[in-house]
């Protein structure tokens, strides 16, 4: 049996208005994809409820990029879970690299933000993944086994998703070979079902890091590499789509 598989645009801060002629390309990919593969995009906060009209009745999903660890309050600047749901998104990005290093977000707090969008109904993509430098010292199974622990929510399991992004590789145009991830997809999966028992088995675990049209084929084919989350190649669908494809 073909497993289930979730690809997934991360737009960062790119995109406006012009933008969404893209959006209802992919749309009309997520449709024609097989009912296993699940197609999303995050697109940045400014487009979600453009997006969410020109993705109107198709399969594509929506979610943000971040959000807040409470529902609502006095935070200028910040979006809660609530917001996002309201807005019709599915799932919501935490933990991402770049907002660990630029924001200073700890595991503490991405479980926080991960436990919020649950609670909102949303599904978590939780990011995790190691330095260049953690790497290079064989640090990289243990520091990645230290995120998960500390960034799983005490949640149902069933909204929750794994986004392994070694940040060596993202926006790098580096990626690691099929064997590492391997090992990484590997180990994480048996954390999981440490932590959640059977249910741990379930949980999509996604690759990220400078995925393209080139090597989306190969990384697909590692048994426990569930998805993609994908950055730059998901903002043309001419780029996007053949990864779509090859899920």
């Amino acid at each position: 049996m073909e497993k289930p598989m979730l690809v997934a645009g991360n737009w960062k801060m790119n995109g406006l208005k012009a933008a969404l002629v893209e959006v209802e390309a992919i749309a009309r990919a997520a449709d024609s994809a097989p009912s296993r593969v699940e197609v999303a995009i995050a697109p940045p906060f400014t487009l979600l409820a453009l997006a969410r009209g020109a993705a109107a009745g198709t399969r594509l999903q929506l979610g943000g990029q971040d959000c807040h660890a409470n529902p609502s309050g006095a935070h200028t600047g910040c979006i809660a879970a609530p917001m996002l749901a309201d807005l019709g998104c599915d799932f919501v990005i935490v933990g991402h690299s770049e907002r660990r290093t630029d924001n200073g977000e700890t595991d503490a707090v991405v479980k926080l933000k991960a436990t919020a969008a649950i609670v909102a109904g949303l599904r978590a993509i939780i990011c995790v993944g190691e330095t260049e430098a953690e790497r290079d010292a064989a640090r990289h199974l243990d520091v990645v086994a230290a995120q998960i622990d500390g960034s799983l929510p005490d949640a149902d399991p069933a909204s929750v998703v794994i986004a392994y992004e070694p940040v060596w590789a993202i926006g790098t145009g580096r990626t690691p070979l099929a064997g590492d991830v391997d090992e990484m997809h590997n180990a994480i999966r048996a954390r999981l079902v440490a932590r959640y028992g059977e249910d741990g088995r379930r949980i999509l675990i996604l690759y990220g890091g400078s995925v393209k049209p080139s090597n989306a084929a190969e990384l697909f084919a590692v048994p426990e590499v569930g998805g993609a989350l994908v950055g730059g190649a998901s903002l043309k669908a001419a780029d996007f789509l053949p990864i779509i494809a090859a899920a």
